[in-house]
């Protein structure tokens, strides 16, 4: 089975996904959106599966940050080019597991997918 987290080192939600796969023995790749960024495609991809409203963390910091002109009139296009370019705007985790997505950490969903 193919486990991939993505996601940033230091967020709390990301320290307790990590937690909860470690404390499992789930063997997964960690993917740092700080240190190796994103592409533009995998979030495409993935914007397929969960839609790209369900993708973008509308209540964090990053995106309060943001100009108003930048959050207006959010389309998928538009909502793709600003997670790339401000990764932290990605809701986190994004946890791949052989091409099934969870999005952000609800333990219950973990151990559906795990069991």
């Amino acid at each position: 089975m193919g486990v991939t987290i993505y996601g940033i080192k230091n967020c709390d939600t990301m320290k307790k996904a990590r937690a909860w796969l470690d404390g499992r023995g789930v063997t997964y790749v960690f993917h740092d959106y700080k240190t190796a960024g994103i592409d533009v495609a995998r979030l495409g991809q993935w914007a397929g599966k969960v839609g790209w409203e369900g993708l973008i963390n509308r209540a964090g910091t990053t995106f309060r940050k943001l100009e108003e002109a930048e959050k207006a009139d959010i389309d998928e296009e538009k909502a793709l080019a600003l997670m790339q370019a401000h990764p932290s705007l990605i809701k986190r985790p994004v946890l791949d597991v052989d091409g099934t997505l969870l999005v952000g950490f609800k333990p219950e969903a973990y151990e559906a997918q795990f069991g």
